[in-house]
């Protein structure tokens, strides 16, 4: 197989993870509605930034020992679960959104560093995702690609992630969209809450193998 075919067979299967809802959706939905576009879209920055460390580590073999070792990947699986446990409990509680104008920015509003670090860790703590990236090279990447086409792979994932979450995240901040979520109100950080929670237990359970 050519790098070229290579490199489309990777990103088709990774297109179809890269927008069916989880994590890091409802990720990039709350830090959108919740904090504003500016908010939304470093938490999309922030997690297509995270595909670099999952490539990385892929393809210098780490991530295999983590797939395979009961205790690594345990460690990992746990810390994310508690980590999205904890982001869906702060949403369930929080009050009603106060939702900015989109495009504009508040001096008081969530620092982009906050955003973009709610993004990353969001995406890194996802045992699924060093699976997946796992699975996904070992199957269609061959081991004689070399190691900067591979790194040129991930590169373009990551900015492919980035551009379809910031897209998610202004279309969330539209005028439309801010007036359904207005009148939601205090029932959106519930529902938020919930499929947080949800998606940690749901990491929990997951399994290495």
């Amino acid at each position: 197989m050519s790098h070229t075919a290579e490199f489309l067979s990777l990103m088709a299967v990774f297109l179809v993870a890269a927008v069916t809802p989880g994590a890091d959706f409802a990720c990039v939905m709350r830090e959108s509605v919740v904090h504003g576009r500016r908010a939304g879209v470093f938490a999309a920055i922030g997690v297509g930034s995270a595909i670099l460390v999952h490539v990385g580590y892929t393809v210098l073999g780490i991530g295999l020992i983590v797939a395979h070792s009961v205790v690594a990947f345990t460690i990992v699986k746990w810390v994310g679960a508690a980590y999205l446990v904890w982001l869906g409990i702060k949403s369930f509680r929080a009050p009603a959104p106060a939702l900015p104008d989109p495009g504009t920015h508040d001096p008081a509003a969530r620092p982009a560093r906050r955003s973009l670090a709610i993004g990353a860790l969001t995406n890194l703590l996802n045992p699924k995702a060093t699976l997946f990236f796992v699975s996904l090279f070992s199957t269609i990447v061959s081991p004689q690609t070399p190691l900067l086409f591979q790194l040129g792979y991930g590169l373009a994932m990551a900015v492919t992630l980035a551009v379809w979450f910031t897209i998610v995240a202004v279309f969330l901040t539209t005028g439309t969209a801010r007036a359904a979520f207005a009148r939601a109100g205090r029932w959106f950080n519930r529902a938020t809450g919930l499929v947080l929670i949800g998606l940690g237990v749901r990491v929990a359970l997951q399994r290495s193998h």
